[in-house]
């Protein structure tokens, strides 16, 4: 897959990519691909891909889903959870969305 020329519309493709699969956001993905923000918005709203609220992004979204498998094997899925001050449920789906390919 390639990657847009610098300044150029973003793909449905590009999009679902790094918006809807990889959960960046809007910023994070106009810095990478050299492209406005504004840019980036106005083709979510063309493709019909729904925006997130302007809610804080998770904190598990920081650590590599490697180290976050290898801390719930050693001190389980409530002792984690716990420990990061998330809720289990929280926990467990973050894990299995981001085991999703793609």
């Amino acid at each position: 897959m390639t990657k847009p020329a610098k300044g150029e519309k973003p793909t449905r493709t590009t999009l679902n990519r790094l918006y809807v699969r990889q959960a960046r956001s809007i910023r994070e993905i106009a810095e990478s691909l050299g492209c406005t923000k504004d840019m980036v918005y106005r083709s979510l709203q063309e493709y019909g891909i729904k925006t997130r609220s302007n809610k804080r992004r998770s904190r598990l979204l920081n650590i590599k889903i490697s180290t976050l498998e290898k801390e719930v094997k050693r001190k389980g899925i409530r002792g984690y959870a716990r420990e990061l001050g998330v809720d289990e449920s929280t926990l467990r789906h973050h894990i299995r969305i981001r085991r999703l390919p793609g």
